[in-house]
């Protein structure tokens, strides 16, 4: 998406600017120290090589299609090769007296190039790869070459610390724009429909204690309807990228006999965790529907208390009692194993179950979301 590429293109237009740079600077020490050099043909030579792929590498990095991870390698390739191509042109006596390699800072290129494009331990892993092929042609590890180790390592993982929280604000940015593009069109339909729709649902469910049978039972299901509705469109935004609100989703299992309470405020989660919570909450109250009798009502509560989040599942149905449950599991009957006790297994999650013979049975889930700001 455009936002996306307008964050990040300033960064590659660093690294242009900086190859750049870094080749006018290698360019300038090999005019001034060609005299000096045991084989000054291959200077020049490493002159022309550093010039052409300075040019190739600032078109590849300028263009989003080929800013790829294998373009860098390549980039880091050839750049080594063309360090390398120092110990052709400085006797071994200036190698070993710090005498400036032919590529010289230009060698950093792809360290930053790298830190932009895959963050921080990919910046410092590359700083780390030319480090090691500087400390190989000086032959021996001094002050000096732990300090410029040091340096290409840091400016690697510190550079790619700062693009990557570029790239993630840029997904936060992203994903605020989608959804607040998607509660405009929500409100717009949800003005829509309530002109037309809910309001003739809810007259027919307004009448439905005043007729039998099956147009009862139509103005019943109409009442359903409406409710649905209603929830649907007062559903609260998700929180963020992969998130949805467990509130509103919640809210779409109310009807009749199937109260809802939940914060005021969206309760974002992992979609996939709101998905499972939403599945193994229909179970619960399938199974209010199979041990109460369709007459069994049903609550839905929902807190948030920050770290956490608790679901609550009550009924006033007869209740269970031990021997209800293992006789279940016996038979085979997994729907209390594997959809609740199952579920909340999975997302890490603690599960108590209140009930007895004649208090009906209440579920608690409780979720930490510490688990999810880790895994973020």
């Amino acid at each position: 998406m455009p936002a996306a590429t307008d964050i990040m293109t300033p960064l590659w237009r660093g690294v242009v600017v900086l190859r750049v740079m870094t080749a006018a600077f290698a360019i300038a020490m090999i005019i001034v120290h060609h005299s000096g050099y045991v084989r000054p043909g291959w200077g020049w030579v490493a002159l022309a090589g550093i010039a052409a792929w300075t040019v190739l590498t600032c078109l590849a990095y300028r263009d989003e299609r080929t800013r790829r991870m294998p373009a860098i390698l390549i980039d880091l390739l050839v750049t080594l090769t063309l360090m390398g191509s120092s110990a052709l042109v400085l006797s071994p006596e200036q190698l070993a007296q710090r005498t400036p390699l032919l590529t010289t800072v230009w060698v950093s290129g792809p360290v930053v190039a790298a830190a932009v494009r895959a963050g921080p331990l990919a910046g410092a892993l590359i700083g780390l790869a030319v480090a090691a092929v500087d400390i190989w042609l000086r032959g021996s590890f001094t002050v000096s070459l732990a300090r410029d180790t040091l340096l290409l390592v840091g400016t690697g993982f510190v550079l790619g610390l700062a693009a990557s929280a570029a790239r993630q604000a840029t997904e936060r940015l992203r994903s605020c724009a989608r959804t607040e593009a998607a509660t405009a069109e929500r409100e717009r339909l949800a003005r829509s429909v309530h002109d037309s729709v809910v309001q003739v649902l809810a007259r027919v469910r307004a009448r439905s204690g005043q007729l039998d049978g099956e147009a009862g039972e139509l103005a019943r299901l109409a009442g359903e309807q409406e409710i649905a509705l209603r929830s649907l469109f007062s559903t609260g935004a998700p929180g963020g990228a992969g998130e949805q609100d467990l509130a509103g989703a919640l809210q779409l299992l109310a009807g009749p006999r199937v109260e809802v309470s939940v914060p005021a405020r969206a309760v974002a989660l992992p979609a996939a965790d709101v998905a499972e919570l939403v599945a193994l909450t229909r179970e619960a109250l399938a199974n209010t529907v199979r041990h109460g009798g369709p007459g069994a009502k049903s609550w839905i509560l929902v807190d948030d208390l920050g770290d956490e989040v608790v679901l609550t599942i009550r009924d006033d149905g007869p209740g269970l009692d031990e021997g209800q449950l293992a006789e279940a599991r016996s038979a085979g009957r997994m729907g209390v194993s594997r959809s609740i006790r199952g579920r909340v297994a999975a997302l890490g999650g603690t599960l108590t179950l209140a009930t007895g013979p004649g208090r009906g049975t209440e579920w608690q889930v409780r979720l930490a979301r510490v688990r999810h700001s880790l895994l973020r």
